[in-house]
């Protein structure tokens, strides 16, 4: 029997919740699910190694995407730098189209899965928040090993990305036209992860065109 093909984009900024949805939903249906996030961090973590990003980015391993230190502030800069260069965009493009549209379904969270990557998705979520709900929600998961941190820096460190990640001319973060907007600023955890399930499950239930 033939799996099927069913893609779930999910876009969105740093700490609005996407991994956690995302997570949840492969869990549920028993799709594939790849933080696309994971990739460009690599990538900057190679770059403050000392190695070129657009080498990086060719010759990425699988191994590198496990390394210990993916999460921190310094690799986020450093990856949201090499994501905006065309050339590193096209050495990872192919991998990530590959696994949106593997057989058995796939999920896959980044910036520009329903735009970009896989545009023609089953589903797509754009998964926001406001920029102090974000930056505290951030703060709070790196306050316990950076005590000195605050909010503050969390918050300027997060729209200077922001920034970056919707100027950029290649790419830009943004909602697919067809998009279902989750915005959590208000949104409890559980809420939003039953309306990102429920959207699933109406794509999978409805009738084959």
């Amino acid at each position: 029997m033939t799996k099927m093909i069913f893609t779930v984009a999910i876009d969105g900024p740093a700490a609005a919740g996407k991994g956690t949805i995302s997570r949840a939903i492969a869990a549920q249906f028993g799709f594939a699910h790849l933080d696309t996030g994971l990739l460009y961090r690599a990538v900057g973590a190679r770059v403050l190694a000392g190695d070129d990003a657009a080498k990086a980015a060719q010759n990425l391993r699988a191994e590198d995407i496990d390394r210990h230190g993916l999460r921190s502030a310094a690799v986020g800069q450093a990856a949201s730098q090499a994501a905006s260069l065309p050339e590193v965009r096209a050495a990872l493009f192919d991998f990530q189209r590959s696994f949106a549209r593997r057989p058995g379904g796939a999920i896959l969270d980044g910036r520009d899965i329903g735009t970009v990557i896989c545009p023609e998705a089953e589903v797509k979520l754009f998964v926001t928040a406001s920029d102090h709900v974000r930056a505290h929600r951030r703060w709070l998961e790196r306050v316990k090993d950076t005590p000195t941190l605050t909010e503050a820096d969390v918050l300027a460190e997060q729209q200077a990305r922001d920034a970056r990640d919707s100027a950029r001319e290649i790419a830009p973060l943004a909602p697919a036209a067809d998009a279902v907007i989750l915005d959590t600023t208000h949104l409890g955890l559980d809420d939003a992860i039953a309306a990102a399930l429920q959207a699933v499950a109406a794509a999978l239930e409805a009738p084959k065109t």
